[in-house]
């Protein structure tokens, strides 16, 4: 990684703003017109920009800048303090809530960094490749969508969408405007998912019957605290945080980090499970759920969430397959014997270790009228030392196909595909039924009152274009 012998001045940031500030003023919009981009060479920059960098922003920003061939040219958050990268400046109030989820900041940078409030403005660069969507998760769908319009690339963090009918969208936006996207599911980038996808779609461990994974934290009493409502710090852009969502009062344990536990902007079935209905999806060679069950509720923690501290999904899979996923919030201690998922075959159970760090086969003996002999032979597997985390690996593929124009390991239709498990899931537990699923025509084939929770109505002036 290339750096400088200094960090962007307050001069300078001050600079490039107000270059923003005249683009602005002059009109610069030219996201209806996008540079045609032939493939790159090997050795030439990615000009990037980044759209939310918060905490996971910041550790994607930390990514990129490892990667030789990326230059980081544009910052955009509605937060001063994320902008101008200081740790000092974030308002107490804020990391009493927080905490260490609080980016530490104070990056180095190759060159000069434009900072922005307004994210269209960096879609307006022409000089810019690609874009990465760090913000809360009820912003993808228009950023993602503009910065196709705009034509960037695209790697945009899971879940891809907070709605069905936005994950279709962006992904007709990708195929329209000829877009490399990757969506931050990170598992895609394993070998070891991928060596597993093989061996058990070809009977590894027998026919896989059952499915299993898990999100256990046990945030019991506190949760997420509660908070008051209050004027929103001077340093933030509230209006531009909750963009397409109505109008609400500001609250500390909302906008930074915590959002996750707010059904309007996300949603911890779709932060945690996702990332699991992916893998699981994936390894078993399914494509959507043909039906949905949840149970769950606000059980034991007392705080200001609007999602559930405990809830169990089952999704039917068309291949015979019971895919459970629990989210246990007021509890420790994982149901599963080892590893972050469980799947179980006649022939034995296979265990995955967390993102990829291994696996283990554990032979299954005779039930009832069988014989008892262990079925298959015992196997373990562990990755070697000092191997890249996921997540870069994830990033070096994006970066990579920027370049040659081949599809990601997670397109937008992916994304989606597995995004859609999630909010499902919500949809299940929000009208307290079991919900058959047409994954063609995407819509709930046995109630017409779910279906009205596949969107909702955008606050003016957004739009999915």
């Amino acid at each position: 990684m290339t750096t400088s012998p200094r960090p962007t001045t307050r001069r300078e940031f001050l600079a490039t703003s107000a270059t923003a500030t005249a683009g602005m003023a002059l009109g610069l919009n030219l996201i209806r017109s996008p540079l045609s981009r032939p493939a790159r060479g090997a050795n030439e920059k990615i000009r990037v920009g980044f759209i939310g960098v918060g905490n996971r922003g910041t550790q994607l920003l930390h990514g990129f800048m490892a990667q030789d061939d990326v230059q980081i040219v544009a910052l955009c958050d509605v937060y001063e303090p994320y902008l101008s990268r200081n740790h000092a400046d974030i308002s107490k109030s804020i990391l009493d809530s927080i905490g260490g989820r609080a980016p530490k900041m104070g990056e180095t940078f190759s060159g000069q960094v434009a900072r922005y409030k307004d994210f269209r403005r960096v879609l307006d660069r022409q000089d810019i490749d690609a874009v990465v969507i760090a913000t809360p998760d009820h912003w993808h769908a228009v950023q993602a969508i503009m910065a196709c319009q705009a034509g960037k690339d695209v790697y945009v963090e899971k879940p891809l969408s907070v709605t069905i009918h936005e994950g279709r969208k962006m992904v007709e936006a990708a195929k329209k405007h000829n877009r490399i996207v990757q969506v931050g599911l990170h598992r895609r980038s394993s070998q070891m998912y991928a060596e597993l996808a093989t061996k058990l779609q070809a009977g590894k461990i027998g026919k896989v019957t059952i499915a299993r994974a898990y999100r256990v934290s046990n945030m019991a009493q506190a949760g997420i605290g509660r908070y008051p409502d209050k004027t929103p710090p001077k340093e933030l852009d509230w209006d531009m945080w909750l963009g397409p969502r109505p109008k609400r009062p500001y609250k500390d344990n909302l906008a930074f980090y915590k959002f996750r536990w707010w059904q309007s902007y996300s949603s911890q079935v779709a932060n945690w499970g996702v990332h699991y209905c992916d893998a699981i999806r994936w390894v078993l060679g399914e494509e959507a759920p043909i039906s949905i069950s949840a149970h769950g509720g606000r059980f034991a923690v007392d705080d200001d969430r609007t999602v559930p501290d405990t809830m169990e999904v089952i999704f039917e899979l068309p291949s015979g397959v019971l895919l459970v996923f629990g989210q246990y919030e007021a509890n420790g201690i994982s149901p599963l014997a080892e590893g972050e998922l469980e799947f179980r075959g006649t022939l034995g159970n296979l265990y995955s270790g967390s993102e990829g760090r291994g696996y283990k086969i554990v032979p299954s003996p005779g039930g009832q009228f069988q014989p008892r002999e262990p079925r298959i032979e015992p196997q373990q597997w562990r990755p070697e030392e000092g191997s890249a985390s996921l997540t870069v690996q994830h990033i070096r593929n994006f970066c990579d196909c920027v370049k040659t124009r081949k599809r990601t390991h997670c397109n937008m239709e992916t994304g989606h595909r597995s995004t859609t498990f999630a909010l499902l899931a919500n949809i299940a537990l929000a009208t307290k039924s079991r919900i058959d699923w047409d994954p063609q025509a995407e819509r709930i084939t046995n109630n017409n009152k779910a279906n009205k929770l596949l969107h909702y109505k955008y606050r003016k002036p957004w739009t999915l274009g």
